[in-house]
């Protein structure tokens, strides 16, 4: 099952019943989600360079919120950052917002997640920049995630970083600890503050939106109890102890980007309106579990996740910011090749993604020989099971 067949199944009479708050937005996804890989985007015919043999291909449609079109985006996104990594231990680490400010994000996507975005790498630049810790400039990526396993709203930033860094005169190269790279209760403390000093500084501009029960924050008293409270306890980051060198960052990188709320794979059944679906209960030692929702509610949370249009989410900030990379990415490798007397090649241009399909019969690259229309595939149906498009 996949989540295609649980919107043919309920995605329209779902529409109806949304219409105080569903947009276009939301409507296009799940349009796009139906028609992904179906004779309706059209198609092209593949014939094998060795056997001869050809195949049917429909294409995808390339939403970055389907399930089933992030694969081929991960891939080619990782052959290109593989030249960026560099010859050393890697972290990860999660910036997470406080549930009190989750129903503020969901009406200001657009601003609240990238303040997210900009106060977590703030936040790591100035940590790591202190004598008392590192001292050095470090370079990472971050990942925006929005949701937790049972597909609530829990809007969160993973970032996998360098365990060291370029010396302030950038004479030289910074290792971390192996046990330890920054402290994380002084990390929670700064991204609070950098967060709440950011929410103020959109409301005294203005830019934030208050609708239904938020309405009342639009009052600067009721607003500056609000943050107040966020003052209450300390704000959850999470930070893993620097592990293995480029191959393991691929893996951890791999894992994070290009996902969406929920995964196909994760999808168990669809039965008398129900939908259910595996989760992993971190509460319970990763637990595995199965959960079932109304189908309604099922799409409700599937639909929380989308992201503002043109909203990026994988950044790269420190020495991998786009600004400095050019200069600063061949230093690191050389400065480390210095340190450690091995070889780190500075990076090369990416080559040309060579992830073709191969035939099924002898494995020989299959190559398109004729683009197909709609009225092509619905007038000349394909004689042979259909091969889903790369």
């Amino acid at each position: 099952m996949e989540m295609a067949d649980i919107v043919r199944y309920a995605g329209q009479g779902f529409v109806e019943r949304s219409r105080r708050w569903i947009n276009g937005q939301h409507e296009k996804v799940l349009t796009a989600i139906t028609r992904c890989r179906t004779a309706a985007l059209g198609g092209h015919r593949d014939q094998c360079s060795g056997c001869g043999h050809t195949a049917i291909s429909y294409n995808s449609c390339r939403n970055r919120h389907c399930p089933r079109c992030q694969g081929n985006a991960r891939i080619r996104w990782l052959q290109q950052r593989e030249r960026e990594l560099l010859p050393t231990r890697y972290v990860h680490a999660v910036f997470t917002m406080p549930r009190e400010l989750a129903p503020l994000a969901l009406q200001n996507k657009r601003l609240i997640y990238g303040l997210l975005f900009r106060a977590s790498a703030a936040t790591l630049l100035e940590v790591a920049r202190d004598p008392r810790h590192l001292g050095a400039e470090i370079g990472f990526f971050s990942v925006l995630h929005t949701w937790d396993q049972r597909l609530q709203h829990h809007p969160h930033v993973h970032c996998v970083i360098a365990a060291g860094g370029l010396a302030p005169d950038h004479a030289g190269w910074v290792s971390s600890q192996r046990s330890f790279f920054l402290p994380v209760k002084v990390l929670g403390r700064v991204f609070r503050g950098k967060f709440v000093a950011g929410l103020k500084a959109a409301f005294q501009e203005g830019k934030l939106e208050f609708h239904g029960q938020l309405a009342s924050l639009a009052q600067p008293r009721s607003f500056a109890a609000r943050l107040r409270i966020l003052f209450r306890h300390d704000w959850v980051v999470y930070s893993k102890r620097p592990f293995g060198g480029p191959e393991h960052a691929l893996r951890y990188l791999g894992a994070y980007t290009h996902r969406v709320g929920i995964s196909n794979s994760r999808l168990v059944a669809l039965s008398d309106g129900q939908v259910s679906f595996r989760w992993r209960d971190s509460a319970h030692n990763n637990r595995k579990r199965v959960m079932s929702l109304p189908v309604d509610e099922f799409l409700r949370r599937f639909l929380l996740h989308l992201l503002p249009r043109g909203f990026v989410r994988i950044r790269n900030f420190g020495f991998l910011a786009n600004r400095q990379r050019a200069t600063l990415l061949p230093l690191c490798f050389s400065l480390l090749e210095r340190s450690s007397g091995l070889p780190a090649h500075a990076p090369q241009e990416p080559a040309r993604s060579t992830a073709l399909p191969k035939c099924p019969h002898c494995g020989a690259i299959m190559h398109v020989v004729e683009r197909l229309t709609l009225a092509q595939l619905m007038v000349r149906p394909p004689p042979l099971p259909r091969r889903q498009a790369a």
